[in-house]
């Protein structure tokens, strides 16, 4: 019982990572109406900002991911100003298309910046662990855990109780409807990138210790965001998070407890998400959408 605990605990840790990913790519599902391939990379970047800045000034990890989310801010604001601005008109494919580019260029120009070689980031928390009925929970992990759920209920609670939250909710669910009440639908756009590029630099920032800074370490937490969201629909902001834990302790538990499972547990899970939306295609809680004539 304790060896069960304990491996849902892990995944809980991992699920929190995969968790920020996918709710910035819904957010920018929801208000920019295209599925933004460059969610990883925009968190791959801007963990070598933090990786570098630790490297090069002598920072401690808090000072440089704020440093981090500064430049992801930035990154998530020049992405959209520059280029999503000018593609309203642009087909849902097209869009697919531009930010696949902008994968290729951040891939493409991180190298030239930050150099060849990979970097590393520390645990926010070193050693040290706690015993929950017989299965043991790192510092760490327990920080990863708090700081996600508190910036996931920051995030609920700004978009069910505040009048930002409400231009987004508007923006997203009918952007042409939004502009007509006066709600300003691009500079909702501007902050949804924004703030998606900050939640992809946490969740590059807390994998980032389990291996290294390089252009690839985020590829796999990107698959399984998109995996995330697909379940748990597109049309809500709480179905990717709660998929992204769903998914976690069920690789896990698979990747554990059956033969070979290192090897057939992450596939296994991707064919049962396949044959679950073939009943369910809108996802866990995914809402039809119908439009009065």
């Amino acid at each position: 019982m304790s060896s069960l605990l304990g491996v849902i605990l892990r995944s809980i840790e991992y699920g929190s990572i995969y968790a920020l990913a996918a709710l910035g790519i819904v957010l920018i599902f929801r208000t920019s109406f295209t599925t933004n391939f460059a969610q990883g990379v925009i968190g791959m970047f801007n963990a070598f900002v933090v990786a570098t800045v630790m490297e090069k000034w002598g920072l401690g990890l808090l000072p440089a991911v704020l440093i981090g989310a500064l430049t992801a801010i930035l990154t998530g604001v020049i992405i959209d100003v520059v280029l999503m601005r000018h593609a309203k008109k642009v087909s849902l494919v097209g869009k697919q298309i531009l930010t696949l580019g902008v994968l290729l260029i951040i891939t493409g120009i991180t190298p030239m910046v930050f150099g060849p070689f990979p970097k590393t980031i520390p645990q926010a928390i070193r050693g040290g662990s706690f015993n929950i009925l017989g299965a043991r929970l790192s510092h760490n992990a327990t920080f990863n855990i708090i700081v996600t759920l508190a910036l996931l209920g920051i995030m609920l609670l700004v978009l069910l109780k505040t009048k930002a939250g409400l231009s987004i909710r508007a923006t997203a669910s009918n952007e042409n409807t939004a502009r007509l009440m006066g709600i300003k639908t691009k500079n909702v756009t501007m902050i949804s990138w924004a703030v998606a590029a900050v939640l992809s630099l946490f969740a590059a920032t807390m994998a980032a210790p389990f291996s290294v800074v390089n252009i690839t370490f985020m590829n796999d937490i990107q698959i399984t965001a998109f995996m995330a969201v697909v379940l748990g629909g597109f049309s809500t902001f709480h179905g990717p998070v709660i998929a992204s834990y769903i998914i976690s302790i069920a690789n896990n538990i698979l990747q554990v407890y059956i033969p070979q499972g290192t090897i057939w547990g992450k596939p296994i899970v991707y064919i049962l998400i396949l044959v679950f939306l073939i009943f369910k295609p809108r996802g866990m809680f995914g809402k039809e959408i119908t439009k009065k004539v």
